[in-house]
């Protein structure tokens, strides 16, 4: 996926009410940005970080410029991270359409946001007429604290934990079910699960891989001037 201009350069000041971010450029303007992550970005919001904005064209957009990633360094030199949660459900899509999604492929139908479960909406549902049906959840990646490692949650999830319930009784129903976790970091080498932020995401996780649901961990290959998916790293219970 590639941004429609690159990204502009900036330092943050502060991330407050969770949707909004005070930056000031590199060219002097100081400005509000949208940052549109609900989690705590662990790690990831400290005054004096470098971060990298997308500015829209809509001229009746409150905030035109929206936070899109931020530089972290874990001790091996900063690398970029991409914290917008809006984009996993495109970038994953994109993948599959593409073939690069290996146990994800021959699916000729797609179709986003279906609803499905007690009252959720699955973020791609796959079908084929032989395979059957392929229930689809994605999660984004941000949060590492050891490199080369990255974890989910950075914060607690009733709705993820809802989400694993709820793909396990898809497969309980005859049908596929597989969780997508698209680590927005470069450096990972793999996905584990951050049991100490989440114990109850972790405990639904371990049933719901007892039920049958699948993991997938895909890491993306980050620029200013575009987010691909790279390549599928190992989860680590």
């Amino acid at each position: 996926m590639r941004f429609p201009v690159p990204l502009v350069r900036g330092t943050l000041l502060q991330r407050y009410k969770r949707f909004l971010a005070d930056v000031r450029l590199d060219d002097g303007r100081l400005l509000t940005a949208v940052c549109p992550n609900t989690g705590s970005m662990m790690g990831l919001t400290a005054p004096g970080s470098t971060v990298w904005l997308s500015e829209s064209d809509v001229p009746t957009r409150k905030y035109p410029f929206t936070w899109e990633m931020v530089e972290a360094d874990l001790g091996k030199g900063p690398g970029l991270v991409g914290i917008n949660t809006q984009l996993p459900n495109k970038l994953v899509a994109e993948a599959i359409a593409a073939g690069r999604v290996k146990g994800l492929t021959g699916y000729p139908g797609a179709r986003r946001e279906v609803k499905y479960g007690k009252n959720s909406r699955i973020d791609l549902l796959l079908e084929c007429a032989d395979k059957g049906k392929c229930y689809v959840e994605i999660k984004n990646v941000h949060l590492s604290r050891k490199y080369g490692l990255a974890e989910f949650p950075d914060s607690v999830t009733e709705r993820g934990t809802k989400h694993l319930a709820e793909m396990s009784d898809m497969v309980r129903e005859g049908h596929r079910a597989v969780m997508v976790y698209l680590i927005q970091r470069a450096e990972a080498r793999k996905l584990s699960f951050a049991r100490d932020v989440d114990p109850n995401y972790g405990r639904a996780y371990d049933a719901a891989r007892a039920a049958g649901v699948e993991a997938i961990a895909l890491r993306c290959r980050l620029s200013t001037e575009e987010i691909v998916v790279d390549k599928q790293v190992p989860v680590a219970g």
